[in-house]
C-alpha cells in the first residue's frame, strides 16, 4: 500500500529495555513518523485526530493505544486548543526482541504476546479506565531497573485482561508465526491482502487452508478478529485509503480498483469503517499528514 511517507525515528535503547518519554502539544516530536518498536501510548491532554496507519479517528484525553513495529502513526491535536500544553502524551516504546525473549524465559506470557502480535494494526482499548493507564504509565517512569520492568509488564498483563480492544489498521497484516491451522488461516490472510482486488468466496478460501468452510470460519474469526467477507472488505476499504492518501485518483476509480462492484456500496463500507466519506478522508489525510499541505510536524 501507498500512504505518505512517514518519517523513520531510530530508537536508542543501548542503556535500557524500554524507554519511556513524555511531551506536552505544540512540539517537533508530534509528526507522521514510525519506527521499529512497540509504542504504548497514553493521551492525558486536549482532542483530536489520531492517524495509526490506514486509521484516522478520534482521540481525547484518556485515550490509550498501542502502536507495532514500523506502523505509522501521529496525533494531532484540534486548532481550538491555543493554549500550549506541558504534559500531552505519555509513551513507552520497547522492541520485538524484549519480548520474545520474555516469552521464550516464560511460557505464562505468551498470552500477552498474542496481544502484541495484534498490535501490528495498532490497538485501540475502548473504555480502559484513564486514571489506571495513567498510574501506570506514572509507575513505569518513576521507576528503575528491574522495578521499572516490573512495572511495565504489570501494564501488559492489565491491558490483555482488558475485553475492549478495537483493531485500527490494516497497513501491518502480519501472517501469524505459530503452526497447524492458525499458519494456513495465515496464508489466506496474505493471499487476501496480495489479491484484495479478485473475487474470493468463503469456499475457496477453506479449500486454500485445507478445512471445511465451517472450521475455516471459526478459525479465521479467531485469528483476524473478523468475519471472512467482513475482513475482505476491511483490506479493500484499507487499499483505498492509501489510495485517497497518495494520489489524485477519482474516487469512483479507486472504488473499482480495490475489488467493489459499484460506488454505493463502497461508499456504506468505507463510512462505517472508517465513520467519514472517502472526501472527507481524503481531505483530512492529505491537511494533516502532507508535508508539501503543511502538515504539523
Amino acid at each position: 500500500m501507498s500512504l505518505i511517507q512517514p518519517e523513520i525515528e531510530i530508537v536508542d535503547r543501548h542503556r535500557h529495555s524500554i524507554r519511556y518519554l513524555e511531551h506536552g502539544w505544540p512540539t517537533d516530536l508530534c509528526r507522521w513518523h514510525s519506527h521499529a518498536e512497540y509504542e504504548l501510548h497514553l493521551i492525558t491532554a486536549t482532542r483530536g485526530k489520531a492517524f495509526i496507519g490506514d486509521y484516522i479517528g478520534d482521540f481525547e484525553a484518556g485515550s490509550l493505544y498501542l502502536t507495532g513495529p514500523d506502523l505509522p502513526h501521529n496525533w494531532i491535536t484540534d486548532d481550538v486548543w491555543k493554549e500550549a500544553v506541558d504534559t500531552r502524551d505519555m509513551l513507552v516504546q520497547f522492541s520485538q526482541a524484549s519480548v520474545d525473549h520474555l516469552a521464550s524465559a516464560f511460557p505464562e506470557f505468551t498470552e500477552v504476546r498474542q496481544m502484541l502480535m495484534t498490535a501490528q494494526s495498532g490497538i485501540f482499548f475502548d473504555g480502559f479506565n484513564a486514571t489506571f493507564a495513567r498510574g501506570h504509565m506514572e509507575a513505569i517512569r518513576d521507576s528503575k531497573g528491574p522495578e521499572r520492568i516490573l512495572a511495565f509488564i504489570r501494564f501488559l498483563v492489565r491491558l490483555n485482561e482488558h475485553p475492549e480492544r478495537k483493531l485500527l489498521s490494516v497497513v501491518k497484516l502480519t501472517q501469524p508465526q505459530s503452526g497447524g491451522k492458525q499458519a494456513r488461516v495465515g496464508h489466506v490472510i496474505d493471499h487476501i491482502v496480495e489479491h484484495f482486488a479478485e473475487e474470493i468466496s468463503v469456499d475457496q478460501a477453506a479449500e486454500m487452508a485445507g478445512m471445511t468452510q465451517a472450521t475455516f470460519r471459526r478459525n479465521f474469526q479467531a485469528t483476524t478478529g473478523h468475519r471472512f467477507v467482513e475482513f475482505v472488505n476491511r483490506v479493500r476499504i484499507g487499499q483505498a485509503c492509501g489510495m485517497l492518501y497518495a494520489t489524485d485518483e477519482p474516487i469512483t476509480t479507486i472504488c473499482y480498483q480495490v475489488g467493489f462492484q459499484n460506488l454505493a456500496n463502497f461508499n456504506r463500507h468505507f463510512l462505517k469503517m472508517k465513520g467519514m466519506t472517502p472526501s472527507a478522508y481524503r481531505d483530512a489525510a492529505k491537511r494533516d499528514l502532507s508535508p508539501t499541505l503543511g502538515a504539523a510536524e
